[in-house]
């Protein structure tokens, strides 16, 4: 065999390898964050989707999995509502968000670090605001919040699963809990006393001289 037809026959052989590659199987999957994968081993028949609630939020609704057009949006969307007590257009504007069925997180301003909280956030205090992402509408309108949510794709009609819930409402500046108090000595027991420093003045080294 003279070299160029050695050189031929591997060049075939090659061809014949990468043609039989070619001709194998590929499996298209998508996983729960929407990843697309291409793989030569078929899925498992009994294979089910991770659950999927809230990106992020630990929502009660975890268990329960929003549709996949709808989870994109809201991972790219994030909707947040900042209400306050005795408020009737805070009102007003989460039942807009559960008609529709946009899923949402809830910060309640109550104490006087929320209020400063939302001052930093948005420049004033007034309640209702509502945020889309990185967009702020401040104060109720409804014409306004549903044209922002039309045009981050948010459906105008419930989607959601059956038994999904938003999370709970929470404040604005997490509350921290106090240190818990030291427990005072029972009656009759003295406490141990102090063990002086090493270079501090003791009955039998007055001069608190260290050896």
């Amino acid at each position: 065999m003279t070299p160029a037809t050695a050189r031929l026959f591997c060049s075939c052989a090659l061809l014949l390898a990468a043609g039989a590659a070619s001709a194998q199987s590929l499996y298209r999957n998508v996983d729960a964050n929407g990843r697309v994968t291409y793989t030569d081993r078929p899925p498992a028949a009994n294979a089910q989707p991770a659950p999927v609630g809230r990106s992020g939020s630990g929502t009660a609704g975890a268990s329960a999995q929003l549709p996949f057009e709808l989870r994109q949006i809201v991972q790219r969307y994030p909707v947040t509502l900042y209400t306050g007590d005795d408020c009737a257009p805070c009102t007003t504007g989460r039942q807009l968000l559960q008609t529709r069925g946009i899923p949402f997180d809830e910060r309640t301003v109550k104490s006087s670090e929320d209020i400063a909280a939302l001052e930093r956030l948005s420049g004033r205090n007034g309640l209702p605001l509502l945020t889309i992402g990185s967009q702020q509408l401040k104060g109720y309108s409804d014409t306004e919040w549903s044209q922002y949510l039309d045009a981050a794709g948010y459906p105008k009609s419930v989607q959601l699963p059956a038994g999904y819930r938003n999370p709970p409402a929470q404040p604005l500046v997490a509350q921290q809990a106090a240190p818990a108090a030291q427990a005072p000595a029972p009656a009759g027991v003295q406490p141990p006393p102090a063990t002086p420093a090493p270079d501090a003045p003791t009955p039998s080294n007055p001069a608190g001289i260290r050896f």
